[in-house]
């Protein structure tokens, strides 16, 4: 499955709004259009949510960014993988995250309950090639070498994407998200990130998995410290945004997904995604 070297990632790509669907449409064939490699949906997906996407475009990989194993049964997803990989052939990516106890009902031992899963999409008939997983900790990015095709990482570094290469191993798919800001102003920047990233700071998933790369409570407190944002997030001009998504390349990541943050929720930023892809060159490099 060719997915290129850069996606974007968003949640209002699987808005089942009908009002919204003209404009997802539209969103996803620009998106297409403009060089982007994979559409990820946000907000735990399920495999239905790839198909008006996969519907308005022609050749772009689309996938569940992530699939929560808490809000699906394994065989009724297998079933839909299936049906979706019949009507587009090698255009569907299944990425499958644990979530996290906050937002996941009964939640209780989380690498236990994926393996689970994926032994029940295993015997299914479901692919390993077909799957990536949500993994931040090294027995999920072990999961994800041994029992799907790569890994999925969200809220992390460039020194997070080194340590789950090493953990990967050279083959395996490495698809980090990085956070987004087109805004050249620190303050104001740091503003906007702190609006997406605060919430995040309350779900002990991310604050552990950052704890391991050296940050703190300090670091976790009023929607992060300057550190943190500037770590987790790219700001500035194109320029800045495309060293960070080289940084995390060289760090063993094989496509980089952005997800633009703007402060305006609930719209698309389709604007920054032309100005991206038009500064990254992506109709010249893919």
């Amino acid at each position: 499955m060719e997915l290129g070297r850069i996606g974007i990632w968003d949640v209002g790509l699987r808005d089942e709004d009908p009002r919204a669907a003209g404009e997802i449409r539209e969103a996803a064939a620009e998106l297409e259009e403009l060089g982007y490699g994979a559409i990820w949906l946000g907000a735990s997906p399920g495999v239905r949510h790839a198909r008006p996407v996969l519907a308005a475009t022609s050749r772009i990989v689309v996938a569940t960014g992530i699939l929560s194993i808490w809000d699906y049964e394994a065989a009724e997803v297998a079933e839909e993988q299936a049906s979706v990989d019949a009507e587009y052939p090698g255009r569907f990516l299944l990425g499958l995250g644990a979530s996290h106890g906050a937002l996941a009902k009964d939640y209780s031992k989380p690498y236990s309950t994926m393996v689970d899963f994926i032994d029940r999409l295993d015997a299914a008939g479901s692919p390993k090639s077909g799957r990536v997983l949500a993994a931040l900790g090294p027995r999920m990015l072990a999961l994800s070498r041994d029992r799907a095709a790569g890994a999925h990482p969200y809220l992390i570094t460039p020194e997070h994407t080194a340590t789950a290469r090493e953990v990967l191993g050279p083959d395996p798919l490495l698809a980090p998200e990085m956070k987004v800001v087109l805004d050249t102003d620190p303050e104001r920047a740091r503003v906007t990130a702190r609006g997406r990233l605060a919430g995040y700071l309350g779900l002990p998933n991310y604050t552990t998995n950052l704890r391991r790369f050296g940050f703190t409570d300090d670091d976790f407190r009023d929607g992060g410290s300057d550190r943190l944002v500037d770590a987790t997030f790219a700001w500035g001009d194109v320029t800045a945004i495309r060293e960070r998504i080289e940084a995390h390349r060289e760090a063993g990541a094989d496509h980089v997904v952005l997800q633009v943050v703007t402060g305006e929720d609930g719209s698309l930023p389709r604007a920054q995604w032309r100005e991206l892809a038009e500064g990254l060159e992506l109709r010249q490099h893919g």
